[in-house]
């Protein structure tokens, strides 16, 4: 629980109807029982407990609750601010606030003598009072509806529980059993959709296009190679970072202009390939020709081929969710049906191997600090196994084991333990120091000197190919990815 917080009362007494009497034959009148009568809810405190008990973890409950508070306290402001009594109770019926004041701490709403009586109050005319009235009446109704605060829920934690509509798929779901298709085509194109043989339904409506793809490949034993490629060879699966809002018939417009608001974003950078919402809707946002700006300085590698920046390499699939306190918020069943139907697509249209679909995660990298997990979504959680994909927790980290690459106390907070790949690769590396006659950390200085050799081969490269560099920072992600 936050320090200092305070929980909102319980709410208003039953309304009791006011005594009635009866006479006893011969006697005085006496009351008759009291016929209680429950006050019926109002519809912003129904929401709060509708919503808030979905919410399964205390500090992220309590969160919403002060944040749903907070913004109608700050609607209560500026009513108070209203000079005109009768105006400033008018705007506080239409906006609930009367029923709600024992939760938002404000004094009374009757305001002073001199707010009733004031000449400058009182002495309105008809048509002027009128034409006021309506149209506070319709800023009112627009404040009624304005978007709640979006719930960003304690680190760790879900927003909606495993048993709740909507639920997240556990990373130990099956494939869906049923028919599927041998091969996966084309069934239907239109200006706006894709429709493929496996169920997958692709709105194109948004495409942008980018800066044409074109990479070159690393060899272990032989550097840079001079052929240039322009089909994708992987996906990188990434979290977009943006608003998560709960999955409730109350926030459905707030979980559809969220969305809007994203794909605006990622047109406008040009961020990634796919984005799947919380809907279950995937868009395509880059078209898949063009390079994404979505990994930034990252490393992967494919037995001997080694891949550097895979801005141009991989394909970027995104979910609409977060990366909070060491974890993935998780993903709704629509989002992991539809990934999965993707992931399969993507990696039979383009013959992707599945050890070359991974998580950002796991690829991304500070060269500068010689550390991996620059960016760490999806590090942990990914459900590989589901998405018929090889374990990359399990591959040894190419960062680690070719290129020395390390990491720091901040990473150990966020994650704790790496994923068994990095010991797996910590190992391999001392193994190999061992039989140079060399310390480990001699060995990655080494390796760490022969990624800069490698950087600085790519850039040339690609310098050489065009007249301006393209741009290679991250990009990925609604805020960065």
């Amino acid at each position: 629980m936050i320090a200092g917080a305070k929980a909102p009362d319980a709410g208003p007494l039953p309304r009791v109807r006011p005594h009635a009497t009866t006479r006893t034959a011969g006697g005085p009148e006496e009351p008759a029982p009291a016929r209680p009568t429950l006050a019926r809810p109002d519809p912003f405190v129904a929401r709060l407990e509708h919503v808030s008990a979905r919410i399964s973890d205390p500090a992220a409950k309590l969160r919403f609750l002060r944040e749903s508070l907070a913004q109608k306290e700050a609607l209560d402001e500026r009513v108070q601010a209203v000079p005109v009594a009768p105006v400033r109770h008018l705007l506080q019926r239409l906006l609930g606030l009367d029923r709600i004041q024992h939760l938002l701490h404000r004094r009374d709403l009757q305001g002073t003598a001199a707010d009733v009586a004031g000449p400058a109050t009182a002495r309105v005319s008809g048509v002027a009072a009128l034409a006021l009235v309506l149209a506070l009446a319709a800023v009112a109704w627009s404040l009624r509806t304005a978007p709640a605060p979006a719930v960003v829920p304690a680190p760790g934690t879900a927003v909606v529980p495993a048993a709740a509509p909507g639920s997240p798929a556990p990373a130990t779901v099956p494939p869906t059993q049923g028919v599927r298709p041998e091969r996966i085509w084309l069934v239907e194109k239109s200006a706006t959709h894709e429709l493929w043989s496996n169920g997958l339904r692709i709105d194109t409506s948004l495409v942008v296009m980018g800066a044409p793809r074109a990479f070159r490949v690393f060899d272990r034993g032989r550097g840079l190679q001079p052929e240039v490629f322009t089909e994708p060879v992987g996906i990188l699966f990434h979290t977009s970072e943006s608003d998560v809002w709960p999955l409730d018939a109350g926030f459905n417009e707030n979980l559809r202009d969220s969305t809007q608001r994203l794909l605006r974003y990622l047109r406008r950078n040009t961020t990634y390939h796919y984005l799947i919402d919380r809907f279950g809707r995937v868009w395509r946002v880059v078209d898949e020709g063009s390079k994404a700006n979505h990994a930034g300085n990252s490393v992967w590698a494919d037995g001997e081929r080694v891949f550097l920046n895979l801005n141009h390499a991989f394909l970027a699939v995104s979910f609409e969710t977060r990366w909070e306190g060491g974890r993935a918020l998780p993903i709704t069943e629509a989002q992991f049906a539809a990934g999965r139907l993707l992931t399969d697509q993507l990696r039979q249209r383009h013959d992707i191997p599945p050890q070359m679909a991974v998580a950002h995660g796991l690829a991304s990298v500070n060269p500068k600090k010689r550390l991996i997990g620059h960016h760490v979504d999806w590090a942990r959680g990914f459900p590989f196994a589901a998405f018929g994909l090889d374990n990359a927790y399990r591959v040894p980290s190419p960062a680690v084991e070719l290129f020395g690459f390390g990491y720091d106390d901040e990473f150990l907070r966020v994650m704790q333990e790496p994923w068994p790949g990095v010991r797996l690769a910590e190992a391999k590396l001392a193994r190999e120091a061992a039989a140079a006659g060399l310390t480990p950390e001699a060995l990655r200085r080494q390796r760490q000197e022969l990624y800069d050799a490698w950087i600085a081969d790519q850039v040339r490269a690609d310098e050489a190919r065009t007249p301006v560099a393209e741009d290679t920072a991250p990009g990925a992600g609604a805020t960065e990815d």
